[in-house]
């Protein structure tokens, strides 16, 4: 059983630990974490180095210029940290950008806490590497078996889905967009969850960065369908940009637009979060792609159709 203090500098991993039915020893949470709901009164040690409110292109300038001067796009709060006095920090070294990254952990707690904190990163790349995370966690935890037992429950849904389209030879292609200013396509796993729940993902590679792409790029592939889920940005905030898109030359001549068959997910709480809701995620495409055979209930607060 585990008694280790925990901060987590990871939604993600926030989320895992929740699911492991661990949040008690949690005591400290980033600037991100807000899920469960019952996590947001913990003190918040990471904090972002550019403010919330900037546009799509004005975040990507910002996050560039902070690169480019090999500073961190966060800063991690090691004061509180300290404070706090964790056994266990938990931080990623898949993205930069995405979170607190393990570089920027490692530097400010460096011989800085008054004892040897379990440092655990996490790097996932495809839905695989997600569930071998969620054993990590829990082993690092002493809870092997929680662990194993919460990655067979995600599995059995991902199977119900694989099952239930086994035999679907309608595949429509689908473009995941990630990014609204410069365009970018979902990568990582983003490729194989749509082939789960039963589209052809265009233009990216499972298991790679998430990369840019031109519009004529998009428009070539001319995808029947298309999700709008820009990493960090919930339905209402993804709204407030969608012209970006819709004054794109050529936009009205897509597949998707005119099959009516454009959405937009959250890609905040669930896409862009490689631990227990990933799964919902995968739900999420399956009703979105295959709406005759799924229905989870996701409609409205997952995920919107958006009328051009």
């Amino acid at each position: 059983m585990s008694t280790q203090k925990i901060v987590s500098l990871l939604p993600a991993a926030t989320e895992i630990i929740c699911a492991l039915g661990l949040e008690k020893y949690l005591v400290g949470r980033s600037h991100e974490c807000d899920y469960p709901a019952s996590v947001k009164h913990l003190p918040v040690c990471s904090e972002a180095n550019f403010p919330d409110n900037l546009s799509s292109a004005a975040i990507d300038v910002k996050v560039k210029e902070i690169l480019a001067d090999a500073l961190s796009v966060y800063t991690v709060k090691r004061e509180e940290i300290k404070r706090l006095s964790p056994d266990v920090v938990i931080t990623q070294a898949q993205c930069e950008v995405c979170a607190v990254s393990l570089t920027a952990v490692e530097k400010a707690l460096e011989n800085y806490l008054n004892k040897a904190a379990h440092i655990i990163s996490l790097q996932p790349d495809s839905l695989d590497d997600i569930f071998n995370d969620i054993k990590t966690v829990a082993a690092a935890l002493n809870e092997i078996d929680r662990g194993d037992t919460l990655v067979e429950e995600l599995q059995e849904r991902v199977e119900i889905i694989r099952h239930k389209l086994k035999y679907n030879e309608n595949k429509p292609t689908v473009a995941c967009i990630e990014w609204l200013e410069p365009l970018m396509l979902s990568g990582n796993w983003m490729p194989e969850l749509v082939n789960i729940a039963g589209g052809t993902n265009v233009l990216t590679e499972a298991g790679k960065h998430s990369p840019y792409v031109q519009w004529d790029d998009i428009r070539l592939q001319n995808p029947e369908v298309m999700i709008i889920m820009p990493c960090g940005f919930s339905i209402e905030r993804t709204l407030k940009e969608i012209d970006i898109l819709l004054n794109l030359t050529g936009f009205d001549e897509i597949k998707a637009v005119k099959n009516n068959r454009v959405y937009i997910a959250d890609g905040n709480q669930y896409f862009n979060r490689p631990g227990p809701r990933i799964v919902d995620s995968i739900e999420i495409l399956a009703e979105i792609i295959n709406p005759k055979q799924f229905i989870f209930g996701y409609e409205g607060d997952g995920w919107i159709k958006f009328a051009v």
